[in-house]
């Protein structure tokens, strides 16, 4: 007997917004293939749903997205977390400049620390603080939380199908070769 929540996940909603955008762009401009609005404006609206989830998870832990994300960066690199700007540029597609103004920050805030690096006499590493180490930990738990909230109208196998598809979108973009 199935449950409610494969009752729930394996059922379909009737209409969503983007529907409606799409019969409004069919009917305004039907000379036009409007099917990829099925897909990219469903992932659109996500994305944005999807990022408030984020920043609320991150906030109740004192944290703003860019911070979590290098903080993040740092604590999967395993002990001793430590990573060069460089590599942290690299994990956060950001510029130099802009991170160098996130460490300043980070650094301020105690959540992390800088160090010679002792393989390049010039350079420097970027190590998590035992503060920085419980933070990210906290907010990646409540991050998680969210968003399995989120996941709870699919079945496993049904994220597993999703998360291939997406992977299939995105793996251009990481190789650096956008569609």
């Amino acid at each position: 007997m199935a449950s409610a929540k494969d009752q729930v996940s394996n059922r379909l909603p009737a209409t969503d917004e983007v529907d409606g955008i799409v019969a409004g762009w069919h009917a305004e401009r039907p000379d036009l293939d409007v099917s990829p609005l099925q897909v990219l404006s469903r992932v659109s609206r996500l994305a944005r749903h999807l990022d408030r989830a984020r920043r609320t998870a991150f906030a109740t832990h004192g944290l703003e997205v860019w911070e979590f994300d290098v903080l993040s960066a740092l604590r999967r690199q395993g002990p001793p977390y430590q990573l060069s700007p460089g590599a942290l540029i690299r994990a956060t597609l950001v510029t130099s400049g802009t991170m160098t103004n996130r460490i300043d920050r980070l650094e301020s805030a105690g959540l992390v620390s800088r160090r010679r690096d002792p393989h390049d006499k010039r350079g420097v590493l970027v190590q998590l603080t035992g503060d920085g180490l419980r933070a990210v930990d906290a907010a990646f738990e409540a991050l998680l939380a969210r968003e399995e909230a989120l996941l709870t109208v699919l079945d496993g196998d049904r994220q597993d199908q999703l998360a291939g598809l997406l992977r299939i979108l995105l793996a251009p973009f990481d190789a650096g070769e956008p569609g």
